[in-house]
């Protein structure tokens, strides 16, 4: 077959047709990425010198790939997105940063913890010292964890309103202006295929529900009470989701407008609806609460644009996979094997050509990080043999690769995708 650019590999995949080798994404997503410090380890074995990388998202410490190290491994995905983190901060000014493992990374002028009597890492929302923090890092840790800070009766005065005005918001004409141009750059300089990370369809999603980047997060911000209220009161959340929805719909324009036809494809939804042995919630309330609004989001991109659209959603997902392909989801991420009734040969036999398998490529719980080179490339090899038949497949490990993932493992991983050595 003759040789394809990226751009043209991935667009054969997710349109269902064979690409020349199955194309890779890795860090065009913060579902798809890499944990910073075992980035810095891969880097260096595969022969790059000794740098500090970038912590493009700072909630799960992941690194920005840099553009060396993509194009050895053969990484076919570049990412369209703002310089916005979920603690409200923007990526801007890098400064020198320790982890507790001893790497040295850049991050954020604006990333400014402090540290509690346990030796906890504490974050505070828009980089506000001042402010109550609103993430931890336990002390020896790799990424940090939400902190709960619904205020005390919250659930007395509950406005829907002013959560979603709190979620989502239009548009700048700054916020615009970047997009357009980091799209005209990308397309004209690269040959990679574009991934816009948009995200504002994820209703519900519950990494925004306790306002990480909020000094004042208002509502029900308790994750366990959130899943409460979808059965306790679905009018609320109805409402929080519809108006969400409205302003997305607006903004879908305006990001049209910003990135024209450049990208490939548009991250719409992160919204987990499984766990590992089963639904999250039961399909009939998808149904209700979230399938018109998701076919709604999708329908305008279908009619308005070539872009297919992507959805993050973990765990076993199995029971909405009819109701998620007639909402108009055209790719699913990360293809959690490992969960309940997700087989991969039953996934790509049942439903491998009405949608693309965006990862599903060696389980990031055990395989990866705990199993022999030899095993991950049997993995591997076997995934891109099941789900890559007849395209339909983009190639990501299933969800991000953690800290401690052994190197000789990631380098086994990457040589089965290229079909190559790639130590320089």
């Amino acid at each position: 077959m003759q040789h394809m650019t990226s751009r043209q590999r991935v667009r054969a995949a997710i349109h269902h047709r064979q690409p020349d080798r199955v194309p890779l994404d890795l860090g065009s997503t913060p579902v798809t990425g890499i944990h910073v410090s075992t980035y810095t380890r891969l880097r260096e074995a595969l022969g790059f010198p000794p740098a500090r990388a970038r912590v493009g998202e700072p909630f799960q410490m992941l690194a920005e790939v840099d553009a060396e190290v993509a194009d050895l491994l053969g990484v076919d995905t570049a990412a369209v997105q703002l310089p916005a983190t979920l603690f409200g901060f923007a990526n801007t000014g890098w400064k020198p940063f320790r982890l507790f493992d001893g790497t040295e990374a850049l991050v954020s002028e604006h990333f400014n913890v402090s540290q509690d009597a346990n030796g906890d890492l504490l974050m505070h929302p828009l980089g506000d010292r001042s402010a109550p923090p609103s993430a931890r890092m336990p002390k020896g840790g790799h990424f940090f964890d939400a902190i709960v800070r619904q205020e005390a009766g919250a659930e007395a005065s509950l406005d829907p309103r002013e959560f979603a005005a709190q979620q989502i918001s239009r548009y700048t004409d700054d916020e615009l202006a970047g997009l357009q141009r980091q799209a005209d750059e990308l397309f004209r300089n690269t040959d990679k295929s574009l991934v816009g990370c948009w995200w504002q369809g994820g209703i519900g999603d519950i990494a925004l529900v306790p306002g990480l980047g909020l000094r004042q997060p208002k509502g029900i911000r308790d994750p366990q009470r959130w899943y409460e209220m979808l059965i306790e009161n679905p009018a609320y959340a109805r409402e929080i989701f519809e108006f969400q929805t409205e302003v997305a719909l607006e903004n879908l324009k305006l990001y049209r407008e910003a990135v024209g036809d450049k990208i490939d494809v548009i991250v719409m939804s992160g919204t987990d609806f499984g766990s590992q042995r089963g639904p999250f919630l039961s399909p009939a309330l998808y149904r209700e609460l979230w399938k018109p609004l998701h076919k709604r989001l999708n329908d305008w991109v279908h009619a308005h644009t070539p872009w297919k659209t992507f959805y993050h959603t973990c765990g076993s997902i199995i029971a909405f996979m009819e109701d998620f392909i007639e909402a108009g989801v055209d790719i699913l991420n990360p293809v959690q094997c490992s969960a309940a009734g997700m087989d991969p040969q039953g996934l790509k036999d049942k439903y491998g050509q009405r949608v693309v398998f965006w990862g599903g490529g060696v389980d990031t719980q055990q395989t990866l990080p705990f199993g022999s080179p030899a095993q991950v490339r049997t993995e591997a090899g076997e995934r891109i043999r099941i789900l890559g038949r007849q395209g339909g497949l983009v190639f990501n490990t299933i969800h991000n690769i953690q800290a401690g993932t052994p190197t000789e493992n990631l380098i086994a991983l990457f040589e089965t995708v290229a079909g190559r050595t790639l130590r320089r």
